[in-house]
């Protein structure tokens, strides 16, 4: 049925939701049948065949229970001009039907300038014009995107990004090579990171849906772990963490898939296991997320104290400590949590995201046991590292505006608060 001249002609046309509508047919299922096996109402799957689906995850997820092949999906998105390997000329969701949308983004209060985050969305929902830079450049402009997260400099990083999105694009077209499409998916993956770090959810799930629907066309199971794990973080916050669980359950099993041969998928298991576990915990699944963080420990154990530059998963035993700290808080045990992050100092961690990201994770802790001393003294050692890893992120910035409200008496809450002002 898939190589018919009719299925090929929907294809070709970009009629991705018509494939999933020919799938479900000779299948005898109903709209309401496919629905119950994506938990989505009729309605949702009417409007889906019809061309109405901006959830590429629930496109994906729909033309895999009906048996659409994915290399006829990726052709009726414009990924590929024809059933193999190659790839179309023109890959922007400029022309996709599915990645047209309106812009999602709120009035959420952030930091980062709201004209940037605008800009940003502007360019996942229609790729500008590449910039005109050499594409031979693009691997170490997207190094150097990363250095930005890293340094917590998001206001650089988001007037980076659209640009980098446009060329990654561009080279994807003139390339035609999986190598291309594992490069753009890591670009979308970036975006999503830093749209979940700053509270902007509902973009950064599109954009992390787009990061995996790349990686899938580019094969490559390290590309596709990163998406999965952002696109976890996604769900998590929208209180899906049923479908965050399975999505990163999927990532380690292809990960451990490639049998573990280097230090990149090594770094990758134990970085995804470590994600999986603090699913899991947020899930409130003690036994299973204590089971995976105590895997990941293992996984780690042999990795170096100071991960290779340029690796895609810089997971450390170190920063498997750290994930135990959310874990432990995440299932409610601040005291376990702090025990975890007992040994734990800056130096561990080379990254000015990630020092920040031990103080804030150790202020949470301190605030779960209700000591707003020891939450002060923690935000602070944040802030003096970056402003912006307690500023820009929604989720700490309450506990200061708490501790502002609360505890405005304890030393050090002014000069938390002018330090983030």
């Amino acid at each position: 049925m898939w190589t018919t001249r009719h299925v090929l002609a929907l294809a070709h046309s970009r009629q991705a939701g018509l494939l999933v509508r020919t799938g479900r047919q000779a299948l005898g299922w109903r709209q309401v049948d496919l629905g119950r096996l994506l938990l989505c109402s009729q309605s949702a799957v009417s409007r889906l065949e019809q061309g109405h689906h901006p959830d590429l995850r629930l496109l994906r997820r729909a033309a895999t229970e009906v048996g659409v092949p994915l290399e006829l999906l990726a052709l009726s998105l414009g990924l590929r001009s024809q059933p193999g390997p190659r790839v179309a000329d023109d890959p922007s969701p400029a022309q996709e039907d599915p990645m047209r949308r309106r812009s999602l983004i709120t009035a959420a209060a952030l930091a980062a300038p709201l004209t940037l985050i605008t800009s940003l969305d502007a360019a996942l929902a229609s790729t500008p014009a590449p910039t005109g830079a050499p594409t031979h450049t693009l691997d170490a402009r997207l190094a150097a995107a990363r250095a930005q997260f890293d340094a917590a400099a998001h206001t650089p990083l988001l007037q980076t990004l659209p640009g980098l999105l446009a060329d990654a694009h561009h080279a994807a077209a003139l390339g035609r090579q999986n190598l291309d499409y594992a490069r753009l998916s890591s670009a979308y993956t970036l975006a999503a990171q830093t749209l979940n770090k700053l509270g902007y959810y509902k973009p950064s799930r599109l954009t992390a849906d787009r990061a995996a629907l790349y990686a899938d066309v580019s094969g490559s199971p390290l590309a596709a772990a990163a998406a999965a794990r952002e696109l976890a973080a996604v769900l998590r916050h929208q209180g899906q963490e049923v479908a965050a669980q399975q999505h990163i359950e999927a990532a380690v099993s292809r990960v451990e898939a490639t049998g573990l041969t280097t230090g990149a998928q090594a770094s990758a298991f134990a970085q995804m296991l470590c994600s999986s576990a603090y699913t899991a915990a947020v899930a409130q699944d003690r036994d299973q997320a204590l089971s995976l963080i105590k895997e990941a420990a293992r996984a780690a154990r042999d990795l170096p104290a100071v991960a290779p530059v340029g690796r895609l998963f810089p997971i450390t035993p170190a920063a498997v400590d750290l994930y135990a700290v959310s874990v432990h808080w995440a299932l409610g045990d601040a005291g376990t949590a702090l025990e975890a992050g007992r040994n734990l100092h800056a130096d561990q961690f080379p990254t000015i995201e990630r020092k920040g990201r031990m103080h804030t994770d150790l202020a949470r802790a301190w605030w779960q046991r209700a000591k707003p001393e020891q939450t002060v003294t923690e935000l602070l050692a944040a802030a003096r590292v970056s402003a912006a890893e307690v500023r820009d992120r929604p989720a700490i910035r309450e506990i200061v505006d708490a501790l502002h409200a609360k505890h405005a008496h304890v030393s050090g809450v002014r000069e938390l608060v002018a330090a983030t002002a």
